[in-house]
């Protein structure tokens, strides 16, 4: 989970940066908008990784349920 906030953290502080200063824009006010793109991306990275872990749980529940009909156990 800390890989995938550090790994959103850096891509939204790259993305926002590059985009700054592709438009010309003043170094404090792009280090300003990379560091707010930073905590967005960071925010959205583990989002998505919680919606992405629920969904590999949810399949193999129901894997595992498929495979031992009416709740049998071995």
């Amino acid at each position: 989970m800390k890989f995938v906030f550090l790994a959103g953290g850096l891509a939204g502080f790259l993305l926002a940066g590059a985009a700054g200063l592709w438009a010309g824009r003043a170094i404090d006010r792009v280090l300003f908008d990379a560091s707010v793109g930073c905590l967005v991306g960071a925010l959205l990275f583990r989002w998505f990784w919680t919606v992405l872990v629920r969904g590999i749980r949810e399949t193999i529940l129901l894997r595992h349920a498929a495979a031992n009909p009416a709740g049998k156990t071995k």
